[in-house]
């Protein structure tokens, strides 16, 4: 498995402090992001997927703890939209430029609106996809942020 992708380029280039980490990617697991938390032996929390969405048609991404479901309706309220639905996995792919399970927020092929949950700047550091599947990269929170040029904003459903 490389450990360079157009992740880990973007990463380098804007010169914040990350390093990176790989597991055994498990293409059957029933939430990929967690079966990413269990193999980094790292809490849920920590592990932050990285979803494409659409509001009102227009592309987003999404980077929330991978034990959490997204509402739709805060996703929409955080890029002051009317409606907001998860993109369908060849689109996400074709924007992106990565394979649904390595799609990363860093390097994508367009850049697009990035929100993060903001529980994710509770913490010291975090895990984010880093373009491949099986490999992560470690960081603080506001440092994604900042790569990212992204907002935080409450975006998890209540249970």
């Amino acid at each position: 498995m490389s450990k360079t992708t157009r992740a880990t380029d973007q990463l380098k280039k804007s010169g914040v402090a990350f390093s990176v980490h790989t597991y055994d990617y498990d293409p059957n697991a029933d939430r990929i992001g967690l079966q990413a938390a269990e193999a980094l032996g790292e809490s849920a929390e920590r592990v932050l997927k990285t979803l494409m969405a659409l509001v009102d048609d227009k592309p987003v991404c999404v980077i929330v703890p991978s034990d959490s479901e997204v509402s739709m309706k805060k996703l929409a309220a955080a890029f002051d939209g009317k409606s907001a639905q998860m993109m369908k996995p060849p689109d996400a792919e074709r924007i992106t430029g990565y394979k649904v399970g390595g799609i990363s927020p860093f390097g994508q092929k367009r850049q697009v609106p990035t929100v993060i949950d903001e529980r994710a700047l509770a913490h010291d550091y975090v895990f984010i996809n880093g373009g491949q599947r099986g490999l992560q990269v470690r960081l603080a929170p506001k440092l994604a942020l900042e790569v990212l040029a992204a907002k935080a904003a409450p975006l998890a459903a209540d249970h």
